[in-house]
């Protein structure tokens, strides 16, 4: 069977390359796994973390919970009640409430702005419960003893890896093996991004004969 990896074998992994067996280090391994999902969701914009969901708006209401574990949104198009597809514009708060002040009046919004970190706030107020879909950035579920595999291990396991060693680092407090991991975590993350990159291109460009 092909090798792969899941959080206990992570952990373990954590363990070799660390070189540290003892008590307090491995009682860590769980803290450094979560540094390094934060750090991850923070620094990776991907199709690994890209998420879209579809729903409706609450007609009346300027507010809009975001989904969990957002970290930032990509786009957010509403369809309207004509049927056209309109995308809203992200803004200051304050614009938006400039722009709409008196909340009670409805109709059909033209931008959108982080209301804290777990609301959308809508600008004009939704005047029906309008579709929409947003696509955002997520932290992927993360890692336990009840979920053993997410996006990472499954398809950037060396990266995730380097990122925990990354963490670890001002625990063990070895300042040599800090750059090491360092620069392998950047490679990682440049090559994840490369890929991105090269997913974009348009592969349909016609050749011609010389």
């Amino acid at each position: 069977m092909p090798a792969a990896m899941t959080y206990t074998s992570l952990l373990e992994d954590i363990r070799l390359y660390a070189e540290r067996s003892d008590a307090d280090f491995l009682a860590q391994r769980d803290r450094f796994v979560m540094m390094a999902e934060n750090r991850l969701a923070k620094e990776v914009r991907g199709l690994g973390n890209l998420q879209i969901v579809a729903s409706t708006l609450t007609s009346g209401s300027p507010l809009l919970a975001k989904p969990e574990r957002w970290r930032e949104t990509a786009s957010f198009i509403v369809t309207l009640a004509s049927g056209e597809k309109k995308a809203l514009f992200l803004r200051d708060i304050n614009y938006c409430r400039e722009f709409w002040p008196n909340i009670s009046l409805e109709d059909e919004p033209r931008f959108y702005a982080d209301y804290g970190f777990e609301h959308f706030y809508l600008a004009p107020t939704p005047n029906a419960a309008l579709n929409f879909e947003l696509a955002y950035f997520d932290r992927p579920e993360p890692l336990s003893d009840t979920n053993e595999t997410n996006w990472y291990t499954q398809y950037a396991p060396d990266l995730l890896l380097f990122a925990c060693l990354v963490e670890a680092q001002p625990f063990l407090k070895q300042d040599a093996r800090t750059e090491q991991f360092r620069s392998m975590y950047e490679r990682s993350l440049q090559m994840l991004a490369n890929e991105a990159m090269r997913r974009m291109s348009d592969n349909s460009q016609v050749r011609r004969e010389g």
